[in-house]
């Protein structure tokens, strides 16, 4: 039986070698979604991405699986297109692709920029659980 870790690092190289991962139920980015979300008081993952970003396609399937986890049940995750949302980003703060940015309800728990490591990825979304 596969630990939770060899699973992770499966779907990581998996996301390099152009492998279709299992994906999460994400969201295109919509001011209106953001909005209900957090009116909702939910655990929101604004994930910016750019298709032509290895970090970024290899974000996916960590995020997939850790989406997939009871634990983040009702994880909403809006992917903001960092080519053709520019407003978005500068909202945002954002300079970089393949950042991920968590909040809960109205507050901003946390960010990070370029990170492929499943444990940390886990771990900045548990801020909000």
């Amino acid at each position: 039986m596969l630990s939770r870790r060899q699973v992770l690092a499966c779907s990581v190289l998996a996301a390099f070698w152009g492998a279709a991962p299992a994906r999460a139920a994400e969201t295109p980015f919509t001011a209106e979604s953001f909005a209900a979300a957090r009116r909702a008081g939910k655990l929101i993952l604004v994930e910016v991405h750019a298709s032509w970003c290895p970090v970024c396609k290899a974000q996916i399937p960590i995020i997939a699986e850790l989406a997939a986890d009871p634990k983040f049940a009702d994880l909403v995750i809006l992917r903001v297109d960092f080519d053709a949302q520019k407003a978005t980003l500068r909202n945002f703060r954002v300079l970089s692709q393949s950042t991920l940015i968590v909040f809960k309800g109205e507050k901003e728990l946390g960010r990070s920029v370029g990170d492929i490591n499943p444990f940390s990825i886990e771990e900045l979304l548990l801020r909000g659980v």
